[in-house]
């Protein structure tokens, strides 16, 4: 198979990435939004933590190379990816 032309960052495009999200129920009736499986250096997440949460209008964090956001942002998540040209599963019930 022939080599593909890789831009001059080692980031991997977008479309070659499949993030998973997840949803978490914490105490107190809390959910928590997990999006799994990003590759990339912590700026490029930090950013895309920090797209969501804005785009989302709520809070979150980033740990170990996943991005956490408060309460069940699942349907609005898997738009905002999809729109970047994320592929996205969404994982669990």
């Amino acid at each position: 198979s022939k080599e593909e032309v890789e831009t001059n960052t080692s980031q991997p495009l977008p479309e070659k990435q499949s993030l998973r999200l997840h949803l978490q129920k914490l105490p107190g009736n809390r959910i928590t939004t997990i999006v799994k499986g990003f590759i990339g250096d912590d700026k490029m997440l930090m950013d895309l933590s920090k797209y969501i949460k804005k785009s989302c209008g709520v809070g979150g964090s980033v740990k170990n190379q996943t991005i956490l956001i408060q309460g069940n942002q699942r349907e609005k998540i898997l738009k905002l990816l999809s729109e970047r040209g994320f592929k996205v599963k969404v994982s669990g019930g």
